[in-house]
């Protein structure tokens, strides 16, 4: 097991005061951070070997999981979660405060998932005013910042506003309230992140590829694998493998160690059936602060 010291270097999704920023400083709070403009740049930093973790979102409570993490992940790169990270999501309408008296926006800036979760607001409020996706909310946040003459908004945190000095005209404004995101903190080799606060039972994700002769009840003999040695999933989803309609994998989050005795014999129960498992680790889960 392995604790974050000042020294690390960490990749994560900027630029400052994005969410995934705070995730890691939750994780790395002395370490060093280095923001990237996408989610694979992230990841590759941390593959190449120029950072020692990357922090990226994976799956959000409202709109789901981030397919471009999963598939990375899944195609490109070979990596380890050693850690996640829970963390709250406040969406909030933010202004430059020369624009606070606004009558009305040119345009709202912010990551597809903060406009998807903002949806019913941004209909009946701003219903006919532009929406324009942006590589992430912190982004969408620092251009308007530095755009006064122009009355556009962005949407994102609190810690934005700050940040970049923006004034929050509309508070709270995602569709639902509970609006969590769950961000993987990345690494070259596996092992487990331990740093104050981890939370409940540890947890392994597996990427299971199922067998190439596209037997009927494949998904049956998958999760009975891990039904009759009562090992509990607390989730699974299918993306495609990219290889023509209907072809997918499975990722599979397993609430037990993947050096336990029965994960071992369901490891080698799928190879038998003919699966193909890919392993992304064993880690323990921390929580963000609102």
């Amino acid at each position: 097991m392995a604790g974050q010291t000042a020294k690390n270097r960490i990749s994560y999704l900027g630029p400052e005061a994005s969410f995934t920023h705070l995730a890691a400083l939750r994780v790395f709070p002395e370490g060093q951070q280095v923001p990237f403009a996408t989610i694979p740049e992230c990841i590759e930093a941390v593959a190449e070997g120029s950072v020692d973790y990357a922090v990226v979102p994976l799956e959000n409570a409202l709109e789901g999981s981030v397919s471009l993490t999963v598939d990375y992940l899944f195609h490109e790169a070979q990596l380890y979660v050693t850690a996640e990270v829970l963390s709250p999501i406040g969406q909030h309408f933010l202004v430059h405060p020369d624009n606070a008296d606004a009558d009305s926006f040119e345009a709202i800036y912010s990551h597809p998932q903060a406009l998807a979760q903002s949806h019913k607001f941004l209909y009946y409020t701003y219903k006919n005013t532009p929406l324009e996706q942006y590589s992430s909310t912190s982004a969408a946040a620092k251009m308007v910042s530095e755009l006064p003459e122009r009355p556009i908004a962005a949407i994102g945190n609190e810690f934005s506003a700050q940040k970049y000095g923006l004034t929050i005209l509309h508070r709270d404004i995602h569709d639902f309230h509970f609006n969590h995101t769950r961000f993987f903190v990345l690494s070259k080799t596996d092992h487990k992140l331990e740093v104050p606060g981890h939370e409940g039972q540890i947890k392994t994700t597996l990427m299971i590829s199922p067998p190439k002769d596209d037997r009927s009840g494949v998904l049956h003999q998958v999760l009975s694998v891990f039904a009759w040695r009562q090992l509990n999933l607390s989730k699974i989803e299918s993306r495609p493998l990219k290889t023509g309609l209907g072809n997918y994998f499975f990722i599979i989050d397993v609430l037990e160690d993947e050096s336990a005795t029965m994960m071992r014999g369901a490891f080698e129960e799928l190879a038998a059936i003919g699966c193909e498992v890919k392993t992304l680790g064993s880690y323990f889960t921390y929580r963000n602060q609102a």
